[in-house]
């Protein structure tokens, strides 16, 4: 069952937290984190003693729901798809409101944290970084390029957010997804994903009501490699051992190739994450030291994704409508199908019916022949002497059994008209 923001809301004011948790089966921490998912203010500690004394401050009114926050949580697990509006820009009448630099904080909140679980990240033999925890910032790097990619990435959230735009995790309830990453700086054909990670829920920006998925990752290059204790290395990179009676040569077994590695360049991604709307956008850092680094490309960034949230808009309204036309064409072919398939049933049950009644007609016809016979021979029998007489009576009887049941009325009440198969 699906508990709206309301319900929740008016529930959590009525009695205290452990008393609402318990009705749920969850403890009251994890409903606390539930009202916070959902933008639902909650009674601080102590709030039921001081109500108990006349003391209780004044119950908050539930705010209005913002763009990223749930609308409903299921206990049973993932919630239902709640229907929205089409998701809009920000009005240039009512631009969102901004937010003062004193409010600011140092690290965004989808930051803060985020490095320990990737230091200690399992590597792919490539070297990006692989977290356990899935409800991370979308970063896909090395541990070369972490702490840049963190900062990068904080830049940017606490410059959308001086904005008025909200940076955080997509909601279960709107179903958004993260399109897969090709890190290859040239790009290319498919291949596996194998090595490669990804959040369980995308990180976006919200501007307006327009969701807009940000992924931070390390671009890739080819190069000629070695596979060395487990890894693969760039050739100018393997280590070669000092030797003063000749040059080093690797053994015969030792075998190179060309595959994609880091590059220590970052990418920032900027894709829709509305299945229906397709988009997508690049910043990438330069090569060598006279590279752009992304932290400078950040104003002109929140520049274009403020623009942009515009095109991704229409986007999605074209494929809703798209989406509202396949629905209708196959609705009407459903109701084709099914006119059809009624049709078909129809001439099947006629034809059923009307071999099932000469069926019984013509048994009707050998019924009425077997009666016809017996009722003769049971007629004759009768002016037999009564030693004769009695012996066909017999035979009669065992004829009746071998036959069983001829009653041709039995099987007409039995019988089904079209309509009633």
């Amino acid at each position: 069952m699906a508990i709206t923001r309301e319900t929740l809301y008016e529930e959590v004011w009525a009695e205290p937290m452990t008393k609402v948790a318990a009705r749920y089966a969850v403890s009251s921490s994890f409903l606390a984190r539930v009202c916070e998912r959902l933008n639902v203010p909650r009674p601080s500690r102590g709030y039921w003693a001081q109500l108990d004394v006349g003391k209780a401050s004044a119950k908050p009114a539930l705010p209005e729901a913002r763009p990223g926050d749930e609308l409903e949580w299921s206990r049973e697990g993932e919630p239902r798809r709640v229907p929205r509006a089409l998701p809009q820009p920000p009005s240039e009448n009512e631009p969102p409101p901004r937010r003062r630099r004193r409010e600011r904080p140092s690290r965004h909140e989808l930051i803060v944290g985020a490095r320990e679980h990737f230091e200690g990240a399992k590597e792919s033999d490539s070297g990006y970084l692989r977290p356990l925890k899935k409800r991370l910032v979308d970063a896909f790097v090395t541990k070369a390029t972490l702490d840049h990619a963190l900062d990068v990435a904080n830049a940017l959230f606490l410059a959308l957010e001086d904005r008025g735009h909200r940076v955080t995790f997509a909601p279960l309830d709107q179903h958004l997804r993260r399109p897969e990453v090709d890190e290859r700086t040239e790009g290319g054909g498919e291949r596996y994903s194998y090595g490669r990670w990804g959040p369980d829920r995308p990180t976006v920006v919200y501007v307006g009501s327009v969701a807009i998925g940000l992924t931070m990752f390390e671009l890739s290059e080819e190069v000629e490699v070695r596979y060395v204790d487990g890894k693969y290395v760039r050739v100018a990179d393997v280590p070669q051992p000092a030797t003063r009676r000749r040059r080093w040569a690797p053994p015969e077994h030792v075998w190179t190739h060309k595959r994609d590695m880091p590059s220590g360049r970052l990418c920032l991604r900027a894709s829709s994450p509305y299945a229906r709307a397709k988009w997508e956008k690049q910043w990438r850092e330069g090569r060598g030291s006279g590279g752009s680094d992304l932290s400078s490309k950040v104003p002109q960034i929140v520049r274009e994704l403020e623009t942009e949230a515009a095109t991704i808009a229409a986007l999605v309204a074209e494929g809703e409508r798209q989406a509202e036309i396949e629905r209708q064409k196959w609705e009407a072919q459903q109701a084709k199908w099914r006119a059809e398939e009624a049709e078909r049933r129809r001439i099947q049950n006629t034809k059923e019916s009307r071999e099932e009644l000469f069926a019984i007609i013509e048994a009707w016809g050998v019924a009425k022949q077997i009666e016809g016979f017996f009722e003769d021979a049971q007629r004759r029998a009768a002016e037999l002497d009564e030693d004769a007489r009695d012996a066909i009576r017999d035979r009669l009887k065992l004829a009746r059994a071998l036959l069983g049941d001829v009653d041709a009325l039995r099987r007409f009440r039995a019988w089904r008209s079209p309509e009633e198969r």
